[in-house]
């Protein structure tokens, strides 16, 4: 008897007890490289598992996917998608709300190829185009045939769907979580930083995308050495991604 109650106290106080928290981590993805060659270097020279994501089409894009390859970073093709305030010509590699399936099959055939050591897409503007259901199902068809390229939602609108229809077509999707650099100024890009790190604290993961912009990367080459210190860890995006 006394046995049976001391038991029942041990599992009692097992399964009472808080779970171990699990040490914040941060993804960041580095976007819209593929057109200036010094703040693409510059980016791929920060410290830590950085992702970048490289527009198609664009005249360094080549160049910088494969040198962000041979420093050990993850890759990404940065899909341009028609925003609400789209005007004048579609961009290299661009989804558009006017295109037939076989016409967008075509684009995404040109975009991921342009983009060498790509392990997954994520959004380039897109405002308009994420909130349709039938465009976001052709292209999250076309990342499931590649297998296992995964989509990252950049999250330019609130409507958009393409979270939902990623997983049900059975693509590993995730969105982002914080713009560090809303703005190029300084001090946004240091108060988005700080919210980041917090986010991080509270969820245990988040993904924050910021840009080459100067202000960005001299935050980030002053700061990323410190998350350590602040017991946040720097993953890879893929890691990211499959933790949640």
């Amino acid at each position: 008897m006394r046995l049976a109650t001391a038991c029942l106290a041990m599992l009692a106080q097992l399964y009472s007890a808080p779970a171990l928290a699990q040490e914040p981590r941060v993804a960041i993805i580095i976007d819209d490289l593929g057109y200036h060659l010094a703040a693409g270097r510059r980016a791929i020279n920060l410290p830590g598992p950085l992702a970048y994501a490289v527009l198609p089409g664009t005249p360094r894009a080549r160049l910088l996917a494969e040198a962000a390859h041979e420093s050990g970073k993850e890759v990404l093709l940065h899909l341009p998608m028609q925003s609400v305030n789209h005007s004048g010509v579609a961009e290299p590699g661009g989804i558009m709300l006017d295109m037939s399936r076989a016409g967008l099959e075509e684009t995404f055939d040109f975009a991921i190829e342009s983009v060498p050591h790509a392990i997954g897409v994520n959004s380039h503007r897109g405002s308009l185009v994420t909130r349709h259901p039938g465009h976001m199902r052709w292209l999250m068809d076309e990342i499931k045939e590649r297998d296992p390229l995964f989509f990252i939602d950049s999250f330019t609108t609130h409507e958009s769907v393409a979270l939902q229809i990623a997983r049900e077509a059975g693509v590993d999707a995730v969105k982002r979580d914080v713009f560090l650099d809303p703005d190029r100024s300084a001090e946004t890009v240091a108060r988005e930083f700080e919210r980041m790190k917090a986010l991080a604290h509270e969820r245990g993961g988040v993904i924050a995308i910021g840009h080459p912009y100067p202000a960005t990367l001299e935050l980030l080459e002053r700061e990323l050495p410190r998350l350590a210190e602040e017991g946040i860890k720097l993953v890879p995006i893929s890691e990211l991604l499959r933790g949640r």
